[in-house]
C-alpha cells in the first residue's frame, strides 16, 4: 500500500480531469489562481504513457505541486507500469478513471463501464498501490444507466475499501453508457448529493470528494460541511476565477492573488513553451474567460483568440491585453 499518510485537507478543493481541458499549461495558469487546489491530467490511457510519447504526455513545471495522473486502464499489469512512470516523473497521486462513459473508452474496456467489474478494479488498486507509495485513488460514479440502487455504488466503494482504497472522488450522478454523449452525462443524469453523503457516513475512515454541479463558493462551503473536498470541473474552465474566490473564501491565511504577477508569470512561461515549439495559442487558451465580468472582456477574448496575432507566437500579445483590460476597468470607474 501507498506508504504516505494521507493528509485530507491536500483534496479540500480540486480541479476535475478534463479531455482537450486540463493540458499543463492549463494547470499552470490554474496553480496561478489558486495556490494550494489539487490538479489533475488530462485521462491518458495506459496504451498513451506505454507506447506513446510518455516525456511529452507527462511534462508539468514543478509549480503545478500538488498535481496527480490520472490513468484509464483495466489490465493490472499495464497500470502498474504506467502508474510506475506516472511517480517516477514526479506526480503526487495516481488516479483511476471508473467515471467517463464516451464511447471511445468504453471500446477501451475502461472508463465508467469498469464499476461493473469491482473485484477487477480492486486488482488494479491493489496492484497499483503495491508498486508506488503515492495515494492510489479512483474517480466514480454513483451507478451505472439507470440503475437506482444505493447498494451498488457502496458495493463498488466496499470492495475498493477492502483492496486499500482511501480516497474516492464522487461525480454525483450515474454515467449512461448508451444513448448520452459525454455532455449530456455531465447534464442529465441528476445529481444525488445524499448518496454521496451516504458514502461518506458508511466509509468514515476514507476521504470523500464531491464532484458534479458545484460553481460557487456557497455550493463549495456547503458540501465542505459533508465532504473532505470538492472538485470543480466547467466551472474553473469557464470561470477560472473561482479558483481564486475559492482561495479567499476557504484559507483562512489567503493573500489576494496580484493579477499583474499572474500575467507576468504565464508571459514568462508562455515565452518558455514557445521556446519548445509550442504555439502560443494552446498556452493562452485556458485565459480566455479570466476576465468574465469586467469591463474589457469582450476585447481580451478577441485579443487573446486572433488567429493572426497569435501566429507570431509573442508573449507581449498577453501583456498587452492586460494593459487593455486595466484600461477598461479605470475607465468604468471614473
Amino acid at each position: 500500500m501507498s506508504s504516505q499518510p494521507l493528509q485530507p485537507a491536500s483534496w479540500r478543493v480540486c480541479v476535475a480531469p478534463m479531455i482537450d481541458v486540463t493540458d499543463r499549461h492549463c494547470r499552470y495558469f490554474h496553480r496561478l489562481l489558486h495556490p494550494r487546489a489539487r490538479l489533475y491530467t488530462e485521462m491518458l490511457s495506459t496504451g498513451a504513457v506505454l507506447h506513446g510519447n510518455a516525456a511529452r504526455h507527462l511534462a508539468f513545471d514543478e509549480a503545478e505541486h500538488p498535481v496527480a495522473l490520472q490513468l484509464g486502464g483495466s489490465e493490472p499489469g499495464d497500470l502498474v507500469r504506467a502508474a510506475r512512470i506516472g511517480a517516477e516523473a514526479g506526480y503526487d497521486e495516481i488516479n483511476l478513471n471508473c467515471g467517463c462513459p464516451s464511447d471511445r473508452v468504453q471500446r477501451g474496456a475502461f472508463g465508467a463501464c469498469l464499476m461493473a467489474s469491482p473485484s477487477l478494479v480492486a486488482d488494479c488498486v491493489r496492484a497499483m498501490q503495491d508498486a508506488v507509495s503515492v495515494p492510489v485513488t479512483v474517480k466514480h460514479r454513483l451507478g451505472l444507466d439507470y440503475e437506482d440502487s444505493y447498494a451498488f455504488v457502496r458495493d463498488f466503494v466496499g470492495t475498493l475499501h477492502e483492496a486499500g482504497c482511501r480516497v474516492f472522488i464522487v461525480h454525483a450522478r450515474n454515467a449512461v453508457l448508451k444513448g448520452l454523449s459525454p455532455k449530456d452525462n455531465r447534464e442529465i443524469p441528476p445529481l444525488r448529493y445524499d448518496r454521496a453523503a451516504q458514502l461518506k457516513r458508511d466509509f468514515p475512515d476514507s476521504v470523500f470528494v464531491l464532484n458534479g454541479g458545484i460553481a460557487t463558493v456557497e455550493q463549495s462551503r456547503c458540501y465542505l460541511e459533508t465532504f473532505d473536498g470538492v472538485m470543480l470541473g466547467r466551472a474553473a474552465w469557464h470561470d477560472p476565477a473561482v479558483l481564486t474566490r475559492l482561495w479567499l473564501a476557504l484559507e483562512p491565511d489567503a493573500r489576494e492573488i496580484d493579477g499583474d504577477a499572474v500575467v507576468t508569470a504565464m508571459a514568462a512561461y508562455a515565452a518558455r513553451r514557445v521556446a519548445e515549439g509550442t504555439p502560443m495559442r494552446l498556452v493562452l487558451r485556458s485565459m480566455l474567460d479570466w476576465s468574465l465580468g469586467r469591463p474589457g472582456a469582450r476585447r481580451w477574448r478577441q485579443r487573446l483568440s486572433d488567429a493572426q496575432s497569435l501566429a507570431a507566437n509573442d508573449p507581449g500579445l498577453l501583456l498587452a491585453a492586460w494593459e487593455e483590460l486595466k484600461a477598461a476597468s479605470r475607465a468604468q470607474e471614473q
